[in-house]
């Protein structure tokens, strides 16, 4: 499949699909994304934002959005350089969905951690 797909099917490994969803469903990409939703912020700003990411890894994730077309990086020409992060069109709809599944996670946080727990003591050969 070239850059210039119509479509795409995720489950070819040789789609360029995969790897765009590689990158907006990464631990660092989704949480990226989500709080670009809330709107535009600066490299720091975002990397106190999401707690844990260092500063190599959100470049990096930056970068894997940005050349995506997922997120926009807006350079202004003052001393020191300033630079915001946005998302495109596109990157909105892809965040609201995944701001979506984080959402769900959330709402379902408790039932999600007791099967976590019976799993564990199932596995443990103890019961809950």
């Amino acid at each position: 499949m070239d850059g210039m797909a119509t479509t795409g099917d995720v489950y070819d490994r040789n789609c360029p699909s995969r790897q765009i969803a590689s990158h907006a469903t990464s631990q660092w990409g989704g949480l990226v994304l989500g709080k670009l939703l809330e709107g535009k912020l600066r490299f720091s700003e975002l990397r106190r934002a999401v707690v844990g990411v260092s500063e190599k890894m959100l470049a990096q994730t930056l970068q894997a959005l940005e050349r995506d077309g997922l997120v926009l990086r807006e350079v202004h020409p003052v001393i020191p350089p300033h630079v915001d992060y946005s998302l495109t069109p596109a990157g909105a709809q892809l965040a609201a969905r995944v701001r979506g599944l984080y959402d769900w996670i959330e709402d379902n946080l408790p039932d999600l951690c007791a099967a976590r727990d019976a799993y564990d003591a199932k596995r443990a050969g103890t019961t809950v």
